[in-house]
């Protein structure tokens, strides 16, 4: 029969709390933050720092596909300013989406661009 070496000591592999989890994405996903910097500091792989954020991504906004509503047509508001003359610097249409984003396409834009930019958004 061979010899058997017992190791007793601490679990090698670490566990975090929610909270401990969501403290490291918000230091290492702040503005100028460096992932691996905050990561090092941790003690905790770059990856499982990526992985977390995935999960915490796919968790909060992706809804079902069965979840999302039949397409239809949404109200648009034209906003006629006869002050203001068309410049390159101003977007030609402004799309405010939900959770506070918002799409600007400007007049110099090409159509496949556009259509590319819309077809993304389904």
């Amino acid at each position: 029969m061979g010899q058997i070496t017992v190791f007793s000591g601490p679990e090698r592999r670490r566990r975090w709390n929610d909270e401990e989890r969501q403290e490291i994405l918000n230091e290492a996903f702040a503005p100028g933050a460096c992932v691996a910097e905050v990561a090092r500091r941790h003690d905790v792989s770059t990856a499982l720092v990526y992985t977390w954020r995935r999960k915490l991504r796919d968790a909060v906004v992706e809804p079902e596909p069965g979840d999302l509503a039949a397409p239809g047509f949404a109200a648009a508001v034209m906003i006629e300013d006869l002050d203001v003359a068309p410049s390159e610097l101003q977007p030609a249409i402004v799309i405010d989406l939900a959770r506070g984003k918002r799409i600007s396409i400007f007049a110099s834009a090409s159509p496949v661009l556009v259509a590319a930019a819309l077809k993304a958004l389904r």
